[in-house]
């Protein structure tokens, strides 16, 4: 159950973050006042990449929920009513 709900939470939080990545990205490469960057490093972003991102994001949360999941499988129920 705690895996389950932790995917949620990192599928939400890669199609809020890449997005906004990716406005930050341009932001900061369009708004250099010294160096004027040419089109083909401006568009860095493909969709390989993107999905790569998202499922990297979503492994990293079922994995930073593995440990406490297992410990919490491992308790009583009566313990895991008490630390609730």
């Amino acid at each position: 159950m705690t895996v389950t709900s932790v995917t949620g939470l990192g599928v939400a939080g890669g199609l809020l973050g890449i997005p906004l990545g990716i406005v930050a990205h341009r932001l900061v490469v369009d708004h250099v006042g010294v160096v004027d960057f040419p089109a083909y490093m401006k568009d860095v972003w493909h969709a390989p990449q993107l999905a790569a991102m998202l499922m990297t994001g979503v492994a990293v949360a079922v994995l930073g929920a593995l440990v406490p999941a297992r410990s919490a499988a491992r308790m009583t129920i009566a313990s895991v009513l008490h630390t609730e």
